[in-house]
């Protein structure tokens, strides 16, 4: 008990110092500070510039009759062109593995053949490695492969020219080590 006593009494005893400290500060400089302010603010002020002419700007009017909203799609002539294009890739099939990821961020690594299939190797960023084969799909452009050799997978990809057009587009992923 007598030693919380004594380390009570000496954190009086600096807290007691500190504020005397801070009271006796010398404050002789506060008036050349307060005799300058003063002095500035009875400065007369300086005129405000104007504000800069704004020429009027031509308006125009848009007069929508008879032209196409830019805003909405015409869902008409994108369904018509998608029943002629053979090429429009399947929404309803079920999405694979490999079709969540960028095709630049897979990396062959290798091949297998068991029994007459042949197997590539693909590694994603993360370490991944997955088995594909001839028919698998692969990339966000559903990409499938149509080809796997000793040193590469050839894709073809489906991408969009316009609403409702559709082109191949081949894709290859070359076997790194």
């Amino acid at each position: 008990m007598k030693s919380r006593r004594g380390h009570a009494a000496g954190a009086r005893w600096w807290i007691i110092s500190f504020v005397s400290v801070l009271l006796g500060c010398d404050t002789s400089g506060m008036g050349e500070l307060r005799s300058y302010i003063d002095e500035v603010k009875s400065r007369p002020s300086a005129p405000i510039e104007p504000l800069p002419e704004i020429a009027p700007i031509d308006s125009f009017v848009f007069e929508p009759a008879g032209r196409r909203d830019p805003f909405v799609m015409d869902t008409q002539s994108a369904a018509a062109a998608n029943q002629g294009n053979s090429l429009a890739p399947d929404r309803t099939r079920p999405k694979e593995e490999l079709e969540s990821f960028p095709l630049d961020s897979l990396r062959m690594v290798g091949t297998l053949q068991q029994e007459d299939v042949r197997w590539a190797l693909v590694r994603t960023r993360e370490g991944i490695v997955y088995r594909v084969r001839v028919g698998n799909y692969l990339g966000l452009n559903d990409g499938q492969i149509v080809d796997i050799s000793d040193d590469a997978i050839r894709v073809t990809e489906i991408v969009s020219d316009a609403p409702g057009e559709w082109r191949e587009r081949p894709a290859t992923l070359a076997l790194t080590e």
